[in-house]
């Protein structure tokens, strides 16, 4: 940037001093605010984030020196809640996005689908020749819910997915909003959200080298004595849990205390010698399907 172009010092200090008075503008309206949602503190809040934003501009193009604050976007929360206190009615908004990666699996679950509704009967004309043909047949034929959960049978992937749910004054009439259902979402009237991402999956991957500090941190302080055999390791550390006496720690781990237990003899790991029906599963539900939040 040319020295031209860049702010003057007396614009600097200007936006400094704006900064201070939309500091004193937010505390005040914190301390007045009446409710969790007030709108004011919201206000004081855009107008904090405005000026604050402005100053690291101008000192970043006077100075090259930033502030160490950073404002969230918008896009990151709501706004505050302005529909009815106890609402009459409320609408349901559900986006879910899919990638068609099989396209061939699709349309043949698509005629699968067309040769039972025939009931033996030729197939004339079918849809499921077609990806845009399939997509009809398998979405008139399944509920949205039973696509997500079987989504890979159809040859889909799932994408982000969102649901909003909002208030209404009164329950519309029948047949009023098909032509244009989702033009009247406002977002100041959600009730609640939830999001599902693959964002929010990689915020909760662990990352292997601090697990391994971790461990090593753990050693260090004495709580297990360093073993070289993995599953002796795994055991002491299993054995320093249950030491810390915190109530129901060993049934919410369902285990057993190692102090006192005697060994089967025969080596069945499942002391009453019946095996798990839902093999290996104790709750018998398979893999769990996250949910995100707001």
């Amino acid at each position: 940037m040319s020295d031209a172009a860049q702010p003057t010092v007396a614009e600097v200090r200007a936006a400094a001093e704006a900064v201070k008075a939309a500091l004193d503008r937010h505390l005040a309206a914190v301390e007045r605010r009446s409710g969790e949602d007030d709108p004011a503190v919201y206000e004081a809040f855009n107008e904090l984030a405005v000026a604050a934003e402005e100053y690291d501009e101008l000192l970043y193009d006077r100075y090259d020196e930033v502030t160490p604050f950073e404002i969230p976007g918008s896009e990151d929360a709501l706004p505050p809640y302005t529909g009815p206190e106890e609402p009459n009615a409320v609408s349901v908004l559900i986006r879910r996005d899919y990638s068609v990666v099989e396209p061939q699996r699709l349309m043949a679950q698509a005629q699968r689908v067309e040769a039972a509704e025939a009931d033996g009967a030729p197939l004339v004309d079918t849809a499921g020749t077609t990806v845009h043909g399939a997509l009809g047949v398998l979405f008139g034929e399944f509920e949205p819910d039973e696509i997500a959960s079987r989504h890979k049978e159809f040859g889909l992937e799932e994408g982000d997915s969102t649901l909003w749910v909002t208030a209404t004054d009164d329950p519309e009439d029948p047949g009023v909003w098909l032509e244009s259902p989702f033009e009247h979402a406002d977002p100041q009237r959600v009730v609640c959200r939830f999001d599902v991402s693959a964002v929010f999956d990689d915020e909760d991957i662990v990352d292997i080298d601090d697990l391994d500090d971790d461990i090593e941190d753990t050693v260090r302080t004495g709580a297990v004595e360093p073993r070289t055999d993995t599953a002796d390791a795994l055991t002491d550390l299993v054995d320093a849990a249950v030491d810390d006496d915190r109530p129901g720690l060993e049934d919410d781990l369902d285990i057993e205390p190692t102090s006192g237990r005697d060994d089967d003899p025969d080596g069945d790991p499942d002391p009453d010698g019946d095996p798990d029906p839902d093999g290996g599963d104790p709750d018998g539900e398979g893999p769990q399907r996250r949910d995100g939040g707001r």
